[in-house]
């Protein structure tokens, strides 16, 4: 008779196969971001070239999410005694960076080739920019197949800006094969930019809030704060934090003000029971302090003033 799975058994198992499909999305679009890359140079498109940097955009994000999973594995150690999570902070900062040193040549080269139009093989990009859509089309598609995780989401969200740098490319190849008329090309290049700009300063932003242990951008610090107060047995919140060491593992420490702190072990159970069902907070560090003991405290620093 088969025994039933152990639910961290599974929840590993999922980690696994959650990563090696990311690996699987990374490779795919990396790869392919090199031959567009090639094709576009070759081809004088620079609508390619830049289809091809936000495919680079895509394999980072990718990248990120597979290394997210495979961290998720690590135990913590004496040194790292919070694991490695803040590591996906530092390598998505780098990541944006250069991602906007990309969007300035692009820029430049743009407003370049508007000025002085430059020939393109355009039956070469189209042919190119449509075989990057039927790639972003398959990452698509295997990535929503484990959508649950978050940095599985946020990476589907950025393959799906780059489908529309696909169409971009594909449009100026057959624009140029049928028409001849190259200025589209660094025109729908600068629409492709701007696709990168805005991810990339998504994630900058994410990167340098994460770093500066701001509290995650899903959660408000007000809001939580309240459902803790809510919690039957505790009366007020104070010295309230709630960070993350990684996009998906929110912290959280606070000092409660409790009514009987006889019954601090059911309170706590119950704070703990809230905060994971409503916010998704697991980890959770709670001081109480009894409010008899503050009230005597308070009524000593007024008798002695």
């Amino acid at each position: 008779m088969n025994r039933p799975e152990h639910p961290e058994h599974h929840e590993h198992r999922h980690q696994v196969a959650v990563a090696g499909m990311l690996w699987i999305a990374t490779v795919l679009t990396l790869g392919y971001a090199t031959v567009e890359a090639g094709v576009g140079l070759w081809a004088g498109s620079l609508a390619l070239v830049a289809d091809a940097g936000h495919m680079v955009n895509d394999a980072g994000a990718l990248a990120l999410a597979a290394a997210a999973a495979w961290v998720a594995k690590r135990p913590a150690s004496r040194v790292h005694s919070y694991g490695f999570g803040r590591a996906e902070f530092l390598a998505a900062l780098v990541n944006s960076l250069g991602l906007l040193v990309l969007v300035a040549w692009i820029a430049v080269s743009a407003v370049q080739r508007l000025q002085d139009p430059q020939p393109v093989a355009g039956m070469a990009v189209s042919v190119t920019a449509a075989l990057g859509l039927l790639i972003n089309i398959l990452v698509a598609w295997m990535l929503s197949r484990g959508a649950s995780n978050l940095n599985t989401r946020a990476a589907l969200l950025h393959v799906a800006g780059d489908l529309l740098g696909s169409v971009a490319a594909l449009i100026a190849g057959v624009v140029v094969t049928f028409t001849g008329w190259t200025p589209i090309d660094p025109m729908l290049s600068l629409v492709i930019a701007a696709l990168i700009v805005i991810s990339s300063l998504r994630l900058l932003r994410e990167a340098l809030h994460g770093l500066m242990e701001g509290v995650p951008l899903n959660l408000s610090l007000e809001e939580i704060g309240k459902a803790i107060a809510a919690v039957p047995g505790i009366e007020s919140v104070h010295d309230l934090h709630v960070w993350s060491v990684s996009p998906d593992k929110p912290m959280l420490s606070a000092h409660v003000l409790v009514k009987d702190l006889k019954r601090w072990d059911t309170v706590l159970s119950e704070a703990r029971e809230m905060l994971h069902d409503r916010y998704g907070i697991a980890h959770v560090t709670l001081q109480p302090e009894p409010l008899q003991q503050v009230i005597r405290l308070i009524g000593r620093r007024d008798g002695s003033a």
